[in-house]
């Protein structure tokens, strides 16, 4: 059973249905925004730690949850989605290693149940980006990803926008038995993971 996040997540509001980040020039940091602009949360990915590690903060600085990852340097690994108050693991983000596509679970963490996948479109785009002389080309084009459930039916989607830096947009339809943190943790994590 998944954690009673309503009193948890009262410093933060995500229950909307749609969310902007956006990630810095040059570092692995993001911010996220609500449909009215609202600036909701910042993370960061922490370098030279051997486990990957992104906290995400109010504006004030407050910390609300993090994303840890179970092992060391691995390609296909687990990263727990815990609230920062409680140490709750609210989700696990479970990274499939894939050659031409990001493939990503949302997991409960209490019994392992799997709540949604996570996936790249466009074989033929990350063909180009593993490409060496059209990478840098290939890197221009923005990421799509589409959200669903374990039977199939479409939850949302995470696309990109043409810009130098990487900016998502993410609408939510229905979570289901997601939670929506979880959605909002797992864009910036593939992104920063995936080298985006």
């Amino acid at each position: 059973m998944l954690v009673d996040r309503q009193c948890q997540f009262a410093r933060v509001d995500l229950t909307r249905d749609e969310y902007t980040v956006k990630q810095h020039l040059l570092l692995n940091r993001y911010n996220v925004y609500d449909s009215d602009g609202t600036h909701l949360l910042k993370a960061r990915q922490k370098i030279l730690k051997l486990k990957e590690q992104f906290p995400f903060v109010t504006p004030d600085g407050d910390e609300i949850f993090e994303v840890n990852a179970e092992g060391i340097l691995d390609v296909a690994g687990d990263y727990v989605l815990t609230e920062s108050e409680s140490d709750e693991a609210l989700a696990v983000l479970d990274k499939n290693w894939t050659l031409l596509t990001h493939k990503w679970k949302i997991r409960d963490p209490s019994d392992e149940r799997l709540l949604a996948k996570i996936e790249s479109q466009g074989v033929g785009v990350e063909l180009l980006r593993s490409l060496p002389l059209v990478s840098i080309v290939g890197q221009c084009i923005p990421h799509e990803y589409t959200i669903e459930d374990t039977d199939g039916n479409h939850l949302g989607d995470i696309e990109g926008r043409f810009s130098i830096r990487d900016i998502y947009d993410i609408t939510i339809e229905d979570t289901g038995d997601v939670p929506k943190e979880a959605l909002v943790a797992a864009a910036i994590a593939i992104d920063a993971l995936e080298g985006n």
